[in-house]
């Protein structure tokens, strides 16, 4: 006969495993990880001066539709391969526009 304790400890086991893959097929650490680095070189390019106002929103704009895009990824629990390349396509895309806008000729006013 089974023992009532080994099949709860069992079930548990099994339930925590899956709780896991769930959990970890919805992490996007390295889509985290970028956003962070993308918005400290705005928030730089706004000290620097790089930056006007207006490329500011811009920019900031764009993050917050990369933003929204990775939570609709999440949104079913399942951060898909073609879902993560389009996140980092956007952030490719981000990063160009950062450089871009930092390096062009533009500055923001002196306050």
């Amino acid at each position: 006969m089974i023992d009532s304790k080994l099949i709860v400890a069992v079930t548990l086991a099994v339930a925590c495993v899956g709780a896991f893959a769930q959990a970890s097929a919805t992490v996007t650490p390295k889509v985290d990880q970028r956003e962070a680095i993308q918005q400290k070189r705005i928030d730089q390019g706004v000290a620097s001066g790089q930056l006007t106002p207006r490329e500011t929103r811009r920019l900031e704009k764009q993050q917050t539709r990369i933003a929204k895009a990775e939570t609709k990824a999440k949104a079913d629990g399942v951060v898909t391969s073609g879902e993560r390349r389009e996140l980092h396509r956007m952030q490719d895309r981000a990063s160009k526009n950062i450089h871009h806008q930092k390096n062009d000729p533009q500055v923001a006013p002196k306050s």
